[in-house]
């Protein structure tokens, strides 16, 4: 049961819990490009505190020494905490999402589906709405857990794009948490580790292969890399995330 609540304070911190300023949700993915060097956050996005006694992944906007562009640059030495953004988009009218990041190594000792060490040097989620009714018991109690604790909800279920170590690209892993948050691998091993490597996605296809129904609104975007559970240094860079239509 500890575990359990360590995750539920996790999603609830990192996609619903409310910031002090009143946040509204945005039609578009904010774009890193557009934010000048050294900036502290990019705009229209908000820290993401996954928990507070745990320390922090370290964001700063830089421009990259390969293409010129800003970007953003994430270091994590045994920390864990990302950066997010609230959305409101109709997965049907652009399903399919672009975006690109540069891996500078693994994390060696990561395992995605062992709950003790799943960290990730990158990740890409995207948060949907859903009816909540239709979920198993387990999984109606857990989100009813977490709206009694935190006096927020948690999304309806969360599709995870990660750099994995064993597991070959397009191998679709469940969390050990819940089966409300699934991870596609997009990238393994040491493939063009050190490089920049560019991504299209149709996530409304890999929702319906990962959970077996088409997708409820897009309400929440993601990005984290974190070293929490390894005890590992790791640091990479994530270019701009783009919707698309068809």
């Amino acid at each position: 049961m500890r575990a359990s609540l360590i995750f539920i304070s996790l999603l609830v911190a990192g996609c619903v819990a409310a910031p002090p300023v009143p946040e509204i949700p945005a039609r578009d993915i904010a774009a890193f490009s557009v934010n000048s060097p050294g900036d502290d956050l990019p705009r229209g996005w908000r820290p993401w505190i996954v928990n507070r006694i745990k320390a922090e992944t370290v964001y700063s906007l830089v421009r990259d020494p390969l293409t010129g562009q800003v970007v953003l640059h994430a270091v994590s030495d045994r920390s864990a905490s990302g950066l997010r953004q609230l959305l409101d988009i109709d997965p049907e009218q652009r399903p399919l999402i672009a975006w690109r990041w540069r891996i500078v190594d693994l994390v060696v000792s990561a395992d995605n589906q062992d709950r003790y060490s799943e960290d990730a040097p990158a990740r890409l989620m995207l948060f949907f709405d859903g009816d909540r009714k239709a979920l198993p018991l387990k999984e109606k109690m857990l989100m009813e857990t977490a709206r009694v604790l935190t006096g927020h909800e948690l999304p309806y279920a969360t599709l995870m794009y990660v750099w994995e170590n064993r597991f070959p690209p397009g191998t679709v892993l469940t969390s050990s948490y819940t089966g409300q948050v699934k991870m596609v691998v997009v990238g393994t091993g040491h493939d063009r580790i050190g490089t920049w490597k560019s991504f299209l996605r149709n996530y409304v296809n890999d929702y319906r292969r990962s959970f077996g129904h088409a997708p409820g609104r897009l309400v929440g975007v993601g990005i984290m890399t974190d070293t929490d559970n390894t005890g590992e240094s790791v640091e990479a860079f994530y270019g701009d995330i783009e919707l698309r239509s068809r």
